[in-house]
C-alpha cells in the first residue's frame, strides 16, 4: 500500500464515518420508545450506512494511523476518532446490547470487525490509542461474551457468502483472542472450529460465487483453519478439502468475478468478494509449503482479484465506497507469501 492509496482511502472512510443519512438500521424496534435516528441510538457507530460498516471504517482508520503515522490526513482522523470512540459512546454502544431482542445484532459480521478494531488499539503506544481502547473496553468485552454464549448452542455452521458466514466471525475474533490473551475465548473458537469444519472435505467451490457474494465461504473456511491447525496438520486438511487447486480447479474460485453495475448495493458486494479472496488466498498460500503447486496457484490468483478490485474502490458510489476501502486496507495490509 502506498501513501497516496492509504490517503485516498482514508479520505473514502473520513468521508462516511460521520455521514448519518442514507441509514440502513438493523434494530429490533420493541415499542414507540425505540423509534429514534441512527446517532441517538449508535452515537459512536451511526455512519457509513450501516452499523458494521461505520465499526470497520472506525478500524481502516486506526489501521492506516499505525501504517502511516504522518499521513496528512492524521490530524482530521485523530479528530474523527476522538469525536467518535469516547468512553460515552462506546458505553451506550455496549448498554445497547442489554435491550431486548438484541441477541442477534450484528452477529456475527460486525462482532468480528470490532473485536478487530479492539485489536488494532491493543498494546499502541500513543496516548489517543490507549485512550480509545479503554473507552472500547466494555464493548469489546459485551462481544467476546456473546461469542462465548452463542457459539455452544449453534449447532451447525453458517456458511454463506454474507454477514452471518461463521468461518469469517471465527477467524477475526481468534486473533483478537490470542493478541489480548483472552483464553477462555480463544478456547471456545478453537474448539468451535474444530467441530464445525475439522471434517470437511470436497467444498462445493466450484458454486461459487452466488450473485451477492462479498466472502467466499470456501476460502473464509481455509483462512480460519489455518489459524487453527498446526501446519502439516492444516495441509493435509486443505488437500482434502479444495483437492482440485493444485491444478487450477475450480476456475470459478480462482477467477475474479464480474461486477455489472457498482451503483447496485448487491451487486457491488462481488467487489469485496474480490479483495476476501484475495487476502484469504495470500494467507493460505503463506501457509503452505514453497513446493505445494497449490501455493503458487493461490498466490497468483491473489494478484489477479486485487488488481480486479483495486481500481475500483473509489466507485463515485457510496454503495461501495462506504465500505470498500476497508477491504482494500486489510487486503494490502495482509502479507503476499514470498
Amino acid at each position: 500500500m502506498t501513501p497516496e492509496q492509504a490517503s485516498a482511502f482514508a479520505r473514502l472512510a473520513l468521508k462516511g464515518i460521520r455521514k448519518e443519512y442514507p441509514n440502513k438500521p438493523g434494530d429490533v424496534i420493541s415499542g414507540e420508545a425505540d423509534v429514534k435516528n441512527p446517532k441517538a441510538v449508535h452515537p459512536a457507530f451511526y455512519g457509513c450506512f450501516d452499523w458494521h460498516s461505520s465499526v470497520h471504517g472506525h478500524w481502516m482508520l486506526v489501521r492506516l494511523l499505525l501504517l502511516f503515522p504522518d499521513l496528512p490526513e492524521k490530524k482530521e482522523i485523530r479528530a474523527a476518532l476522538a469525536e467518535n470512540l469516547t468512553a460515552k459512546t462506546l458505553q451506550a454502544e455496549a448498554d445497547y446490547y442489554g435491550r431486548p431482542n438484541t441477541q442477534s445484532f450484528e452477529r456475527t459480521y460486525a462482532w468480528a470487525w470490532l473485536l478487530k478494531l479492539a485489536e488494532e488499539l491493543h498494546g499502541w503506544d500513543d496516548a489517543d490509542g490507549k485512550q480509545w481502547a479503554k473507552n472500547l473496553k466494555p464493548l469489546a468485552d459485551v462481544i467476546a461474551a456473546r461469542y462465548i454464549a452463542f457459539l455452544p448452542k449453534q449447532t451447525y455452521p453458517i456458511r454463506s457468502g454474507v454477514h452471518p458466514n461463521t468461518a469469517f466471525g471465527l477467524a477475526f475474533a481468534l486473533d483478537y483472542a490470542r493478541t489480548v490473551g483472552d483464553k477462555r475465548l480463544q478456547d471456545t473458537l478453537e474448539e468451535r472450529s474444530r467441530a464445525y469444519y475439522g471434517k470437511d472435505a470436497s467444498a462445493p467451490a466450484n458454486w461459487e460465487p452466488d450473485g451477492a457474494d462479498f466472502l467466499s465461504p470456501s476460502l473464509e473456511e481455509a483462512d480460519l483453519m489455518r489459524r487453527v491447525l498446526p501446519a502439516s496438520e492444516f495441509r493435509e486438511w486443505l488437500k482434502r478439502f479444495l483437492p482440485g487447486v493444485a491444478k487450477g480447479e475450480p476456475k470459478t474460485l480462482l477467477v475474479p468475478a464480474t461486477v455489472t453495475d457498482r451503483s447496485d448495493p448487491q451487486l457491488v458486494h462481488l467487489d469485496g468478494l474480490n479483495l476476501s479472496r484475495a487476502w484469504c488466498m495470500r494467507s493460505i498460500a503463506a501457509a503452505l509449503a514453497k513446493d505445494d503447486p497449490t501455493r503458487k496457484v493461490f498466490a497468483e490468483a491473489a494478484d489477479r482479484h486485487a488488481e480486479a478490485a483495486l481500481h475500483h474502490v473509489a466507485s463515485g458510489d457510496y454503495a461501495g465506497e462506504h465500505w470498500l476501502a476497508s477491504f482494500a486496507v486489510y487486503m494490502l495490509s495482509t502479507p503476499a507469501p514470498e
